[in-house]
């Protein structure tokens, strides 16, 4: 088969790589292998819990729900990965807040190179542990207190939360293993493996509400889908989105040879985060609930209901659920990108901005444009999170509680970038081929 290498791969030719290619098809079979082998632990239970109970007792809980989309039906089955990869990502948070609070933990990321980042991911699993124990103990209480315990008591807790912090450890494991063997992210692969599990169940429990209701209902189901649908298309085009800064190089001459000015451009992306701003988020408003459960404190309890999709206190939910998405924008935008940075590697390189002088005005022109580019991401991304719930309870169609625009933003962005990852795969082998030439 014939190529460009100035092309981008076509689909042929990246199903035929897929399928000859030994280590892009390798790093395939280990990246299917290790989400069938997480997704199978769900369906593993945990000893000492009568089952038929305790679905009945949380099937109208809309947070139940919620959670239950991220852990691909693993709270509803009460598996040993019930809690999957949740308490890591909730462990990255913390580790990324501390890193932009405490010098030395930032010194350990900017200058102590892949010995600090490695340093960094020990710490941010140790604490992984730690919170994965602590939500398995609010688990083991919760259980106790809803009466769905065979034998409650201090054993059961015991077992409870060694059974769900050791499967929240392997998921873990697995997810970094992915990372490094296979394709693409391993934590956000999983959590677009729960997500896409739970899809079936949500759409033939639609369609029988559908039949079952009548054409005004069949009219509201149209109405949601079409809804998704649009923000599908809507996400694909600001997950692309770029803003290009023009870029010159000065001319220069390397022995009697004289290079002229080269122009090339910096590609800033409309939303620099992609779907962690959004994860993220989505894992801060888990957390009270989690307290709750685990302290049984009053006050923590109203704070969960008040923060719940359905609260007493109208839009209290959706406006912190904005605040938490601009700021997780911002917060990321600023670990992945650094003005300063920047404009020392544009004055390194000779390289500069038309009309910008070299040095603080370019990181201050930079930052100037990251912001607006930030803001614009994070108005979309709270419009994607907000709007199909607001449809959602327009329709009153029940049936997708949970999945709303949070697990649809992921779904699409976990799949863009994990194509583009296969993309650059392929690019690489097609490489090595003409070096074999």
């Amino acid at each position: 088969m014939v190529v460009s290498r100035d092309k981008a791969p076509t689909a042929q030719e990246t199903f035929m790589q897929m399928a000859q290619a030994a280590g892009l098809r390798s790093r395939l079979l280990v990246t299917l292998g290790l989400l069938i082998l997480v997704r199978l632990g769900i369906f593993l239970p945990v000893p000492g819990v009568e089952r038929a109970a305790f679905a009945e007792n949380i099937k109208n809980s809309p947070l139940i729900g919620f959670l239950d989309f991220f852990s691909g039906g693993g709270i509803r089955t009460l598996g040993i990965f019930a809690l999957g990869i949740l308490p890591y990502i909730n462990a990255s948070i913390i580790l990324q807040l501390m890193t932009a609070a405490i010098p030395a933990l930032e010194d350990l990321q900017k200058n102590e190179g892949e010995a600090g980042r490695r340093k960094i991911s020990q710490i941010t699993r140790y604490v992984a542990l730690g919170w994965a124990v602590v939500q398995s103990i609010g688990i083991s209480l919760w259980i106790m207190n809803s009466g769905t315990a065979v034998s409650p008591g201090p054993i059961f807790i015991a077992e409870t939360t060694l059974a769900l912090s050791a499967g929240s450890m392997f998921v873990m494991w697995v997810s970094e293993l992915i990372t490094e063997r296979g394709i693409g992210n391993g934590p956000s692969l999983l959590i677009f493996l729960n997500i896409v599990a739970v899809l079936p169940r949500s759409l033939s429990q639609t369609i029988e509400y559908a039949q079952t209701g009548g054409r005004e209902t069949v009219g509201r189901a149209i109405i949601l889908l079409a809804v998704f649908l649009v923000m599908i298309v809507g996400i694909v085009f600001v997950q692309e989105g770029t803003r290009r800064i023009p870029i010159i190089s000065a001319r220069r001459q390397v022995g009697r040879r004289l290079y002229r000015e080269a122009k090339s451009y910096l590609p800033l992306r409309l939303n620099q985060g992609g779907v962690m701003p959004i994860i993220f988020a989505s894992a801060v408003l888990i957390l009270p609930y989690s307290l709750a459960n685990f302290t049984r404190n009053e006050q923590l309890i109203k704070i969960a209901q008040y923060l719940s999709p359905k609260g007493s206190v109208p839009f209290l939910y959706e406006a912190f659920y904005l605040t938490l998405i601009l700021f997780f924008s911002y917060f990321y935008a600023s670990l992945i990108v650094n003005p300063v940075d920047m404009a020392q590697n544009l004055k390194k390189m000779g390289a500069s901005i038309p009309g910008i002088r070299p040095g603080k005005a370019t990181s201050e022109y930079v930052e100037r444009v990251l912001n607006r580019l930030t803001f614009l991401g994070a108005i979309f991304l709270g419009l994607v999170a907000i709007v199909p719930t607001l449809v959602e309870s327009a329709t009153r169609i029940p049936t997708f509680q949970g999945l709303g625009a949070t697990s649809l933003l992921i779904l699409v962005g976990v799949a863009i970038d994990t194509a583009k990852q296969i993309q650059t795969y392929v690019i690489s082998q097609r490489y090595e081929g003409m070096v074999k030439q």
